[in-house]
């Protein structure tokens, strides 16, 4: 098995068309069938199902393919680690990230990444958790930053960054907006807006009210941090977020909750596998160290229109 071969095999994958994935890797699309065939015979299993319009991964294919891409990013770190003895940081870096992240500014720290690094690519996709930890975990990207799920995952090494306290976002009518806190066992009975089934912020909260025998029924259900403020604004309903959402620029009134649930960020590398030394260098750095939740108990107020950092 050559490298070439794995390389030929994660294109085809990805692309899921032959012809696209020969023009990705630069070569005739002849030889890279002939690539993959005598991968497969060596194999001795077929890796994709193939029509006319496109190919799907089999079973052994899918099996492969994480491998594949943890093989290739081992021998792109091993080239790296040289380069970077020489004083020459490069390479691919492949970030994962939530919607919002809160105590970390991504987008200024990769900033700064990149202007210290301009040698690194960087790639960065959005997406909920559990599909950026099962990311991870194939080896698509080399880290993510994402909300800790409840269990353990494997194949992942989860590294905590923050800690943040959870507390209620209400209408700035709602009898509960001027409370100066509230217990969950208060919100039973209310209506909510919430993140879909699955997504860790949801569980957190499900979780903490199932554990206090709370009544919770969620109305609404969104994707999006700005849509769930909105629907809170205008009265829909409440929600329980965490507290740097309190930094949006939203009607929403927050109220600090009795010994809150807390949200977890962490961030999510792939187990058995050296991070490269892009991804090294990035966790590296100080914005990036894992901080205690602040003492702060008291989320500040929010009013309409208020000019509030993001």
């Amino acid at each position: 098995m050559e490298l070439r071969q794995l390389e030929y095999f994660v294109a085809v994958a990805e692309e899921r068309h032959f012809t696209r994935a020969a023009e990705r890797m630069h070569v005739a699309q002849s030889g890279l069938s002939t690539s993959i065939r005598s991968l497969e015979r060596e194999l001795g299993a077929s890796l994709f199902v193939r029509n006319t319009r496109s190919v799907e991964l089999t079973n052994e294919g899918r099996a492969l393919l994480t491998q594949a891409r943890h093989a290739l990013a081992n021998v792109a770190a091993a080239k790296d680690a040289v380069a970077a003895v020489r004083g020459l940081l490069r390479g691919k870096l492949a970030v994962g990230t939530l919607q919002c992240l809160g105590a970390v500014d991504l987008p200024a720290t990769l900033a700064r990444f990149h202007s210290d690094h301009p040698g690194i690519e960087i790639r960065l996709r959005q997406g909920g958790s559990p599909d950026l930890i099962e990311r991870v975990r194939t080896g698509d990207l080399d880290l993510a930053f994402v909300s800790t799920p409840a269990s353990p995952v494997s194949g992942v090494t989860l590294a905590p960054i923050r800690a943040e306290p959870m507390v209620l976002a209400c209408g700035p009518d709602h009898p509960l907006h001027d409370r100066a806190a509230i217990d969950l066992r208060d919100l039973s009975g209310e209506t909510f807006v919430d993140f879909s089934p699955g997504w860790i912020t949801r569980d957190v909260v499900d979780q903490a009210m199932a554990t206090l025998g709370a009544e919770r029924r969620v109305a609404f259900e969104v994707n999006d941090v700005h849509w769930l403020l909105d629907l809170v604004s205008h009265g829909l309903g409440i929600a329980v977020v965490p507290r740097f959402f309190t930094t949006k620029r939203t009607a929403a009134r927050f109220v600090p909750i009795v010994d809150p649930p807390h949200w977890h960020l962490a961030v999510a590398t792939a187990s058995g596998r050296h991070p490269s030394t892009a991804a090294t260098a990035l966790l590296s750095l100080d914005d990036l160290r894992p901080r205690p939740a602040s003492a702060r108990t008291t989320p500040p107020p929010s009013t309409a229109g208020a000019a509030t950092a993001w």
